[in-house]
């Protein structure tokens, strides 16, 4: 099912919503009392919205397959949950959930029991409520669900505005994060103490195990300094974005290769076109490393069950994304065992697991390293500049490919500017820098 931004937006506060409750019915039925779960002051839990809508883009495919329903779900959720609370310590120093006493956890972020949750959530939703609620929400007119949504927005932005205040007030660590509490604050200064004291009691009374790092110590200390001097040191932005160009490169010739190898030919794997880059490569190896990066010390198998399940729901979300957005199929599966869909398949879903292996394991250490030996200064021109011109890369291909679709269905140019890439970008010219590449008009799943 294809959603529209306005049923989107509708859908993620509706879930954010349900989610809240959701929340607040387990604290009360654990502490027989009321709390607000939410970070928020409003009755939204936004971590909900998010994994809902996800699970409703991406998951809607696989309505009919429940084990695969379950498992997408579930590692979506969980996921979510991950990068959630690592955004939260990270930005915050907070610990807002805490599984360091649940069997199979990792880091206290994310635990087996909450994974098996967000997959029975996702079934419950996509099969049963979701339908519902599309039906109900077709009985809204227009204009005032828009009035009422942007009401909403709205309330959400201040709502967001005054608990991050807040809450870099309570913190308090520099001068820096005083100023932006101050700037998100004027313009309610006179209920800014308020605010303040409300979200810091309430916050104690939601989550009473709630942890505040204080910095201080020689470690922590001696990380500061490293982190000022050192170009890219830790899972730093330079260091992601670094990685996610060496990964689009990387990858684009490793399926070279293995096309060379397997079938006897050199065949163009880039995502781009401009340059050998696969982005589907990039993005997941830069996503792995900020996912897997604090347990890359962790045992084999663990990192190579994870790669194998997070690249596979990677993989099967690149394949929809593409779909939805230019209306392509750039791979299909369907003539391999195990596959889902065509979209995905069992014997690549290990090599995804391998590669995760070889890269947290093996590959990142030495990268990582090399990579912190650039000069701060150059190293911080050469991030920006690559970005620029991938970013840039990126615009043109994705035009390009709208186009190629669009010709496909018999669309004509419509302005100067497809004329322009009709000229420059003609069919021959895609079908050789994307060889597997096929129109939905040419591609129709058993």
């Amino acid at each position: 099912m294809i959603y529209t931004t306005y049923e989107l937006a509708c859908l993620f506060f509706l879930y954010s919503f349900l989610g809240w409750c959701l929340e607040v019915a387990y604290a009360a039925a654990g502490r027989r009392k009321f709390v607000n779960r939410g970070l928020l002051n409003g009755m939204l839990c936004p971590v909900y919205g998010v994994a809902m809508v996800f699970m409703l883009v991406f998951m809607d495919s696989l309505r009919g397959e429940w084990f695969y329903l379950f498992l997408g779900c579930m590692v979506v959720g969980t996921v979510t949950e991950l990068l959630t609370g690592l955004l939260l310590e990270k930005v915050f120093h907070l610990r807002l959930w805490d599984y360091s006493g649940k069997k199979f956890q990792a880091g206290g972020y994310i635990c087996l029991a909450a994974a098996m949750v967000w997959g029975g959530l996702g079934i419950f939703v996509l099969k049963f409520l979701n339908p519902l609620v599309m039906a109900l929400l077709g009985y809204i007119p227009y204009l005032p669900g828009l009035a009422g949504l942007l009401l909403l927005t709205v309330v959400l932005a201040v709502d967001a505005a005054m608990t991050i205040g807040a809450l870099l007030k309570i913190k308090n660590q520099n001068q820096a994060m005083a100023d932006i509490a101050e700037g998100l604050n004027q313009a309610s200064r006179s209920l800014q103490v308020v605010i303040v004291r409300a979200v810091h009691r309430r916050m104690g009374r939601a989550f009473p195990g709630l942890e505040k790092k204080e910095a201080g110590t020689e470690e922590e200390k001696l990380e500061l300094i490293r982190q000022k001097t050192v170009f890219a040191y830790g899972c730093s932005f330079h260091k992601i974005a670094w990685i996610f160009v060496l990964g689009s490169f990387l990858g684009a010739v490793v399926e070279m290769v293995f096309c060379r190898l397997t079938m006897g030919w050199w065949m163009s794997r880039s995502s781009l076109l401009y340059g050998t880059f696969s982005l589907v490569w990039g993005i997941g190896v830069a996503g792995a490393t900020i996912v897997l990066y604090r347990y890359r010390n962790q045992e084999d198998s663990h990192i190579f069950v994870a790669g194998t399940l997070l690249g596979g729901v990677y993989e099967y979300i690149c394949s929809v994304f593409t779909e939805l957005a230019f209306g392509t199929v750039f791979w299909d599966y369907s003539d391999i065992p195990f596959n889902l869909g065509g979209r995905i398949n069992l014997l690549y879903c290990f090599f995804w697991g391998i590669a995760a292996w070889v890269w947290m394991k093996r590959l990142y250490p030495l990268a990582s390293g090399w990579i912190e030996k650039v000069p701060k200064k150059a190293g911080t021109a050469l991030t920006y500049s690559a970005l620029l011109l991938l970013a840039c890369d990126i615009v043109i291909s994705a035009a390009a490919l709208g186009r190629y679709g669009e010709r496909a269905g018999g669309v004509p140019p419509q302005n100067g500017v497809e004329i322009w890439i009709d000229n420059q970008f003609p069919d021959s010219r895609m079908e050789q820098v994307y060889p597997n590449a096929k129109t939905m008009d040419e591609w129709r799943p058993e």
